[in-house]
């Protein structure tokens, strides 16, 4: 790598980390008010967390999956969607015991779930076998997690409701904070995707990579630090759907919101093993929670475990 390459290497690694830490800071702030806004609406915890929390925190992945789409980075989108499906299924949800806990899970309804998550990359790794994701792929995918987040509600659990009285002043004062957030969560991400392909370029590294290793990272902080507060406050069925919640999200609705604006070609030598290692390991993840009945110690070290193997297993496939 010569001097020109190696500097710009270096500043657009710089772009990269300045985009995504103001997104993931704009995404924390978007979310603590629509969650707020949400809270005396008596929706049971979990509903909440793996719908409106989870799409707050995966604003980053859906507003990379847009920007990228649109400037013909398809496997931006892809790499940062399946990985983050990757990361929180195994690294942000391995944690939560660690920081919160043991943390009882609902057996039928973590099946549920694995199950959609499952079929939805199996469905992803299809669609994309022959190297694009069209308008109709993408409204597949979409319609994918709609029907698989109302399958996966199932009955609401015995859980205490979340409580919050606003006053209609504060309601509007708190909808526009987050309106302004999610515009900034934009414009972080256009700077951060800059960045991801100039340092792809730099590097002469596949963009899928970089963004499947790098910005999964980045984009996936927003669950984790969420996930973590409510672990503290032992909102854990909280947590759990929230970090559930973006996983069938990053499988489905991430990948597709993009390429409905701007269909996009992806590398399906890349796409298609990605999303089948992650099929894999959600469906590990999920029938060890659904057979156990617990997340403790003994199943979040495995899960990280598994979230460390599996980059050895991309690496050499």
């Amino acid at each position: 790598m010569n001097e020109v390459s190696a500097l710009d290497a270096v500043v657009a690694a710089a772009v990269v980390a300045a985009g995504f830490t103001v997104s993931v800071m704009a995404s924390r702030r978007a979310v603590s008010n629509t969650a707020e806004l949400a809270a005396g609406s008596g929706i049971p915890p979990f509903v909440v967390g793996f719908t409106l929390l989870a799409l707050g925190t995966d604003l980053p992945e859906i507003a990379n999956s847009i920007v990228s789409s649109l400037a013909g980075e398809g496997d931006l989108n892809v790499g940062d969607s399946v990985g983050s499906a990757m990361t929180q299924s195994t690294l942000v949800l391995g944690l939560l015991p660690l920081i919160g806990g043991a943390v009882m899970i609902s057996k039928p309804r973590v099946m549920r779930i694995g199950v959609a998550t499952v079929l939805a990359l199996l469905l992803g790794a299809a669609l994309m076998a022959d190297g694009d994701v069209s308008r109709v792929d993408a409204i597949i995918l979409i319609a994918a997690w709609a029907a698989s987040a109302v399958v996966t509600w199932g009955p609401p659990p015995e859980e205490t409701q979340m409580e919050l009285s606003l006053e209609t002043s504060e309601k509007l004062k708190k909808a526009l904070q987050a309106l302004v957030a999610l515009a900034v969560v934009g414009a972080a991400t256009v700077a951060a995707v800059w960045g991801l392909k100039t340092l792809a370029e730099a590097i002469n590294t596949p963009p899928f990579i970089v963004a499947f290793f790098g910005a999964s990272i980045g984009t996936s902080l927003p669950e984790l630090i969420v996930a973590s507060t409510a672990m503290r406050r032992r909102q854990t069925e909280l947590a759990v759907g929230d970090a559930l919640g973006a996983t069938l999200i990053d499988s489905t609705l991430s990948v597709g919101i993009g390429p409905l604006l701007a269909p996009i070609a992806v590398t399906t030598s890349l796409v298609v093993p990605a999303s089948l290692l992650t099929a894999g390991a959600v469906g590990a993840v999920a029938l060890t929670l659904a057979v156990r009945g617990r997340h403790d110690r003994k199943t979040a070290i495995p899960f990280i475990l598994i979230y460390l193997a599996f980059y050895l297993l991309l690496l050499n496939t």
